[in-house]
């Protein structure tokens, strides 16, 4: 496990990021976690992102989180010789990731397919709102303006007020997807020797993770509703209050499990043979009678003594819990990290490699490296090297 071995699977891998807020930083720092170098250019006023909260020890809690161990240079592009450095900077990279608004690259000249046919082996990687086709490309798209053009909130929350998704999935996900395709393009890489390019959209991220909804849709005639802590397509699934007022969310995905459920947790075991509960497909159309039979029991049992009953019935359950039962929850793993001279604690990545560290680096203060960067990649220091 952690500790065994230095060696990391992406040692020697230089990663240059024109990036900024939250999908392309999760990327690349994702990439630098596994052992890549990371060098994030920032404008001369820094990642925006720099300043949403000012939570952990007075940097904010987005930047901790998705910055670390990265080396910051603050550059004015519009400067020729601030674009000739970065330029420089791309003759050596392995990777060149960018999240700026659309066309801003190439507008620069340094959009992903010049860049590649002067550095063959270059891979590059755009992160867009809308990608490079339809109507919308061209609009700017933030996290949450994508949740709602997907459809995401459509079907996330109860009835009533439309509600955001509490985290910033979309710019999560298409920063996952990022990572996906560039570890592909490297493995083609050792393959053809050549580089490649890899688009990513948040919407397309938003899109895919809406394949159930959309295919119940199209084929299916019905997108599901907004049903709260209830899943649309499974009864009994949610949450039920006890008569302590502690919320269980209950999960029943086969028959013999509500077999089991019905006969040691609601104590009524001919209830699989009413028509009304028979099925899966008949108790979803059912709901409003199976969660009221199943609400039922609830309220007259304690949480304790419905743990104890859904323990021996071995019926999946959980606790809705709040960010503080998560804080002090016993599966939670987490990392330490250095931030202003104090140490944070943030969440350890979901994957267990051998290469993990005990300690993840420090995320760095605006322009930190930007001194001993231009040394490193002055003129006279990168003229012998090619892709």
């Amino acid at each position: 496990m952690s500790g065994q071995t230095t060696a990391k699977p992406l040692d020697g891998i230089l990663v240059v990021a024109l990036e900024q807020a939250v999908a392309a930083p999760w990327c690349t720092s994702r990439l630098g976690d596994a052992g890549a170098r990371v060098i994030k250019v920032e404008r001369p006023e820094g990642d925006f992102a720099r300043g949403y909260d000012h939570a952990v020890h007075g940097e904010s809690s987005y930047f901790v989180w998705i910055n670390r161990g990265k080396e910051s240079i603050a550059l004015d592009l519009k400067r020729p010789a601030e674009l000739e450095l970065l330029q420089r900077m791309l003759v050596r990279a392995d990777v060149f990731i960018q999240n700026l608004a659309p066309g801003a690259t190439t507008r620069l000249g340094i959009g992903s397919d010049a860049l590649r046919q002067r550095h063959p082996r270059l891979i590059t990687c755009d992160i867009s709102g809308y990608g490079d086709h339809g109507s919308l490309q061209l609009m700017k798209a933030y996290d949450l303006l994508i949740q709602a053009e997907s459809g995401l909130v459509s079907i996330s929350g109860a009835p009533g007020e439309w509600g955001r998704i509490g985290v910033s999935l979309c710019d999560i996900t298409a920063g996952m997807n990022a990572v996906i395709g560039i570890q592909q393009a490297l493995l083609m890489r050792e393959r053809t020797s050549r580089g490649s390019g890899i688009k990513v959209s948040l919407f397309d991220s938003a899109a895919e993770l809406m394949g159930v909804p959309l295919l119940q849709a199209r084929h299916g005639g019905k997108a599901p509703e907004r049903v709260g802590l209830k899943h649309p397509s499974i009864a009994p699934y949610g949450a039920f209050t006890c008569a302590d007022g502690r919320d269980i969310l209950v999960s029943i995905q086969n028959e013999r499990e509500w077999v089991d459920f019905c006969r040691e947790v609601l104590k009524r075991p001919d209830l699989p043979a009413d028509p009304r509960f028979r099925t899966n497909a008949v108790r979803v159309a059912n709901r409003s009678v199976v969660d009221g039979t199943v609400a039922e029991v609830f309220a007259g049992m304690t949480s304790a003594q419905a743990i104890d009953r859904l323990t021996t019935a071995k019926t999946a359950f959980g606790s809705v819990n709040s960010v503080q039962d998560l804080i002090t929850h016993p599966q939670l793993r987490i990392r330490r990290m250095r931030v202003n001279g104090h140490m944070a604690e943030v969440p350890a990545l979901p994957w267990i490699t051998e290469w993990d560290d005990e300690l993840y680096k420090d995320a760095p203060a605006l322009d930190a490296h930007g001194a001993a960067l231009r040394s490193e990649f002055a003129p006279e220091e990168t003229a012998s090297f090619s892709k």
